[in-house]
């Protein structure tokens, strides 16, 4: 059986979370808690730790596994054209349960599986989670079972899954939540919702409709030039999976072929 790190205490937590640092690096898979359920990652620059994660899901590379983030400066890193209204809504909901599809970095070096050119990002809101990612950079992260069965709320349900398969485990206890994120595919003007998860299309859509009335400018001076644009891209503060097991199309890339990722991309 491999080793489980009981983070509920300070020394539990800085062992455990070092021991899966340790591990991802060499290219080993690891268990982690996150603000949904709990996820299975594996370093997403190493397409041999890709591919062990998803062996061990027990699924193909046309369900590619979502990018787990330590901070909102990294998304420009790993993906390109992000609306504007894209940063809007990650200012308002991350760290947490929102998971958004934008192009990727096409100079990026890795290998997720069937992307078709893109990348679904997410910031979760857990210390634990943040901890590993912040010493390793990105990872790719899916839910900590196997395909077809329920997501794990425990790390003894993600072992009775994953078994061996997995190098390390951290027990954050039970996670408090059970819906798993909401995805967005933000490549084109407007937004598709790809799955309904923890964060509603209202409350969505009430970000977006709020940022559209403090940019918009009053229809009396719309004939006038002005020098500053109406919403510009700012970089969004620096704030801090998840998935799921269904299967999901991602958008076509239009120098690709093919569709996207699992958990339904799963994050």
């Amino acid at each position: 059986m491999s080793p489980v790190y009981d983070c509920s205490t300070e020394e539990g937590r800085v062992e455990g979370v070092a021991k899966a640092v340790e591990a991802v690096r060499a290219g080993e898979i690891v268990v982690l808690p996150t603000d949904t359920v709990y996820g299975v990652g594996a370093d997403a620059f190493s397409a041999e730790a890709v591919a062990s994660l998803l062996a061990a899901k027990g699924r193909g590379r046309e369900m590619p596994p979502p990018v787990l983030v330590p901070s909102v400066r990294t998304v420009d890193g790993l993906a390109t054209d992000v609306p504007a209204w894209a940063r809007d809504l990650i200012r308002e909901f991350w760290p947490g349960p929102l998971t958004l599809v934008f192009k990727a970095q096409s100079s990026l070096m890795w290998d997720l599986g069937e992307t078709n050119g893109t990348v679904a990002l997410r910031m979760p809101k857990d210390d634990i989670a943040l901890a590993v990612l912040s010493d390793v950079g990105p990872m790719a992260v899916t839910s900590a079972n196997l395909t077809g069965q329920p997501a794990a709320t425990t790390v003894t349900a993600a072992a009775s899954q994953l078994g061996a398969a997995v190098s390390v485990y951290l027990d954050g206890g039970p996670t408090t939540s059970t819906e798993v994120s909401t995805i967005l595919d933000c490549t084109g003007e407007e937004y598709v919702l790809l799955r309904a998860g923890a964060i509603t299309a209202e409350q969505i859509q009430a970000v977006l409709d709020t940022e559209e009335e403090v940019s918009e400018p009053p229809e009396e001076a719309t004939d006038e030039a002005s020098d500053t644009p109406e919403h510009p891209q700012e970089e969004a503060s620096d704030t801090p999976e998840h998935p799921q097991d269904e299967a999901i199309e991602l958008p076509a890339d239009p120098t690709a072929e093919s569709p996207l990722p699992g958990d339904t991309h799963e994050r």
